[in-house]
């Protein structure tokens, strides 16, 4: 009996269409319908971006061959990781990719911002200053600059911290940036990615006339860049425009959802090595650390990484026209260029952002079926609220959400290992808003 209903269901499923599937998701066919306008006008963006992970594609391809990774590559060590063949390999690959002299990928890295404080940690030292150009830092590291008391913060250890915020319009305020540089100025660092603000992104292009600006002043600087979010959208990485120091997780775009945990640190070989020290120990840096069977994973999520970017943009592109089209704020708008993968939608009230979120989780292949809340969440200074059922925890190149629960009540979305599958989230988030009554489908322009 149980093997006739099988049947059943599968003629049922073989008999359905694309608008019945989305149906059978809980997709009601007017949400369907106004997404599949918005993705009819969307055509020529989508073929740039194919050309762009075309490109990308290659790229990370050519890195492989020329390093001469082999099937030997994949073992796995343990204990003191002497001699970790795969794992300096990897590394040579990532430095590769990037153009840089060094690299320093671990699974020994936690997060990004583990990554950011090895990095900084690593390269400054008692007296030192630390500068941010481009305003104040993604909220987790206010905590370890110091911004926030925590313990063993940079503060603690006697480094400084100086910040000039971007113009109004989003340029830099490049006056005071010449007026804050000083004799103790170490090491600058510039945040790719908007955070939790409602701010540009920054594209490379952009970054590199930054960093020529304060290298003209100040030759000795060590410029860094938090690179999260940011790495295969566009075709060229920081450090190929003059960062001395690109810093990234693995959880996010260079990892392509394969990754299980980790982070990158590329760049010149000095700074990379002061990092390393940091990480490990000093005596030991990059000569410790066993790859524990991960090495696999990390090797075909960067191989994967270009078209995993490729599509979560795609989702990006998606749910800034949806949006914008029914009269949200939206950075960036439906039109602009992109550099990095998050799109932030503002709603004005908790409820919009809430709702998204729960819309995003209910997309998800896994524990679609928990309602995400807000929440005191480590490292940030109000309530928030993330939706992720994703397969590793905490991975945001999976179709992911999150937002403080704080003015202006902006979401943050980002990911989907596949566009389909972003698609699909993006227009979950607006099916449950229909539900609560925050938007109304028929308005101008279905």
């Amino acid at each position: 009996m149980e093997r006739e209903d099988n049947r059943g269901e599968a003629e049922k499923q073989k008999a359905l269409g694309i608008p019945e599937m989305y149906r059978e998701l809980g997709i009601s066919p007017q949400t369907y319908e106004f997404g599949a306008q918005v993705e009819g006008e969307l055509r020529s963006r989508f073929d740039a971006i194919d050309d762009t992970t075309e490109y990308n594609q290659l790229k990370v391809l050519h890195a492989m061959q020329q390093c001469r990774v082999d099937a030997s590559c994949f073992a796995a060590t343990s204990g003191y990781g002497y001699n970790d063949y795969g794992r300096d390999k990897l590394e040579e690959v990532y430095a590769a990719v990037f153009h840089a002299e060094d690299a320093l990928v671990r699974p020994q890295i936690a997060c990004g911002t583990h990554a950011l404080a090895v990095a900084l940690s690593g390269n400054l030292r008692p007296g030192d200053e630390l500068f941010s150009p481009v305003g104040k830092p993604y909220d987790t590291l206010e905590e370890v600059i110091g911004i926030r008391p925590s313990k063993g913060s940079l503060r603690e250890y006697g480094v400084t911290y100086r910040q000039v915020d971007l113009l109004p319009d989003g340029s830099f305020d490049y006056e005071n940036i010449q007026k804050a540089l000083n004799e103790r100025t170490r090491l600058v660092t510039i945040q790719r990615s908007k955070g939790y603000q409602t701010r540009p992104t920054l594209s490379v292009k952009r970054i590199g006339e930054l960093i020529g600006f304060i290298k003209e002043r100040k030759p000795d600087v060590i410029c860094m860049v938090d690179n999260c979010y940011g790495e295969f959208v566009e075709r060229i990485e920081p450090t190929d425009v003059g960062a001395d120091l690109c810093v990234g997780s693995l959880i996010k775009n260079p990892g392509g959802g394969l990754a299980p945990i980790g982070g990158y640190i590329v760049g010149r070989h000095a700074y990379v090595e002061q990092a390393a020290y940091r990480l490990t120990s000093p005596g030991l840096g990059k000569e410790v650390g066993a790859s524990l069977g991960v090495l696999p994973s990390f090797y075909q999520g960067l191989f994967l990484a270009p078209t995993v970017v490729g599509g979560a943009l795609k989702g990006a592109i998606f749910a800034a026209n949806l949006y914008e089209r029914l009269g949200f704020s939206v950075i960036p708008n439906g039109t602009e260029s992109r550099h990095d993968i998050i799109q932030a939608v503002t709603f004005g009230k908790p409820e919009g952002v809430i709702a998204f979120c729960q819309g995003i989780q209910a997309a998800a292949p896994v524990d679609s079926y928990v309602t995400p809340e807000p929440w005191d969440m480590p490292g940030y200074d109000s309530h928030v609220i993330m939706a992720a059922g994703a397969f590793v925890q905490g991975s945001s190149i999976e179709l992911s959400a999150d937002g403080p629960i704080k003015p202006p009540y902006a979401v943050y979305f980002q990911g989907g290992l596949t566009w389909q599958h972003a698609k699909c989230g993006i227009l979950m988030s607006l099916q449950k808003l229909a539900e609560a009554g925050l938007v109304k489908l028929e308005s101008p322009g279905l």
